[in-house]
């Protein structure tokens, strides 16, 4: 999927990765670290279609150097996402 169907499926003119400072202050977590839910903040949480793909994923659990397994559709459920592509696509 390009950026360009992406952001239609989001409903975004555009979408961009955020950086450290705006992650930290939504999330209430440094980047490596974020885990997919408790967050500081209402945060719009946003899961490749492609962890679905996998029995276990592991998801950062409040410290770059803590995570947890989870099987894809309950992490997704308790993060409260929704499944897009998200990924970059190489050319």
């Amino acid at each position: 999927m390009s950026t360009h169907d992406t952001d239609a499926e989001l409903g975004a003119e555009s979408v961009k990765r955020a950086n450290a400072d705006l992650v930290r202050e939504t999330t209430g977590y440094a980047i490596g670290g974020v885990p997919p839910f408790g967050h500081a903040t209402r945060t719009r949480v946003l899961a490749d279609r492609g962890l679905l793909d996998h029995d276990v994923v592991w998801a950062a659990a409040g410290t770059p150097h803590t995570v947890f397994p989870l099987d894809p559709k309950t992490l997704i459920a308790h993060a409260g996402g929704t499944p897009v592509d998200v990924r970059e696509r190489t050319a």
